[in-house]
């Protein structure tokens, strides 16, 4: 069955549109919000302070009856001086139980973690020592940390778009850089509905996530666009829409088959991989099923839409261009 994107091309615009003004909503609204003040909820490593996660020893009888009631621990944290604290309740893996809090707060030495603890097991019960965990970042290196991600992303777009402006033409880079914007924009979109629903937050592993979506994606958008190309340097005369929509069907079954042995390892890694992968795995699932999208139904019916109100399907310099499939 042939797939014919381009009668269809005002739908894919419109399912994307929303999905990316979800997002862009979500990031205001997050952005507003006095927990976060930030388009997505960022972790220590950008914004530096104290992360403090307890857990209540519920081998102690009588220790776990009561839920933790936030207020009263809001209350504690305001009382040492922590009022603008970002607490959370958190969720046992094992158990299903609501038995730990989250805390991130300014940077606090160590004996303000311990005043903190001692005041908390009073009001909610004694907390586990072996589960326990405490992260410190200096806000210098949260910073630094954000501007590097930034400038790497930055770097990353402008030679994409210089090497497919040298590889093809500029309209071919145009329009593969904004099918790039789709994919950060809609997987940074998820995350930061994920940050206001589930409290996510965001690390340094999130700009790598970031550099390799784009990786993935233009390496897709190239394969079309070489099809595109070598369609019509022997048809030069054939209308844009259909060449497109061949090429599409031609390599449709190596972006399919690419994604998915692509998924297998990444929802391996969120499985089974540990904590502090988890984010990250999810981040590449998201923006490579992101990816796969935009470069068929974004990146190429943007192109056949420009090429049939320019009237420029005209063929390109011969270059040699190796087999993609």
């Amino acid at each position: 069955m042939k797939l014919s994107i381009n009668k269809s091309r005002s739908l894919w615009w419109i399912l994307s549109s929303v999905i990316t003004l979800v997002g862009l909503i979500s990031m205001l609204i997050s952005w507003q919000n006095p927990d976060i003040r930030a388009p997505l909820r960022p972790s220590l490593d950008f914004i530096g302070g104290t992360r403090l996660q307890f857990e209540r020893d519920c081998t102690k009888p009588g220790n776990c009856d009561q839920p933790i009631d936030i207020n009263v621990v809001r209350e504690v944290a305001k009382a040492q001086g922590l009022g603008d604290s970002s607490i959370q309740i958190v969720t046992d893996r094992e158990t299903g139980a609501e038995n730990g809090i989250s805390i991130r707060t300014k940077t606090l030495e160590r004996e303000e973690r311990t005043n903190l603890q001692n005041a908390l097991s009073e009001k909610i019960g004694s907390f586990d020592e072996q589960k326990n965990q405490f992260d410190t970042v200096g806000p210098t290196l949260g910073r630094e940390l954000f501007t590097s991600g930034m400038i790497a992303l930055i770097v990353s777009f402008a030679g994409i778009v210089i090497y497919l402006n040298f590889r093809f033409q500029l309209d071919y880079a145009v329009f593969a850089i904004i099918a790039l914007f789709h994919d950060v924009l809609i997987t940074a979109g998820i995350f930061s509905i994920f940050g206001l629903v589930f409290g996510t937050e965001v690390d340094s592993l999130f700009i790598v996530a970031l550099l390799t979506i784009t990786g993935f994606s233009v390496n897709d958008t190239v394969v079309i666009y070489d099809r595109i190309r070598e369609t019509l340097k022997l048809e030069p005369n054939r209308p844009i829409a259909d060449i497109v929509d061949d090429a599409v069907n031609q390599t449709l079954g190596r972006s399919i088959n690419t994604t998915l042995t692509t998924m297998l390892p990444l929802f391996a890694i969120y499985l089974f991989g540990g904590e502090t992968l988890k984010n990250f795995a999810l981040a590449l699932i998201f923006g490579f099923l992101a990816g796969a999208y935009s470069s068929i139904f974004i990146a190429s019916t943007l192109l056949t839409l420009w090429r049939e109100r320019t009237s420029s399907s005209t063929v390109l310099p011969n270059t040699e261009v190796a087999d993609t499939q």
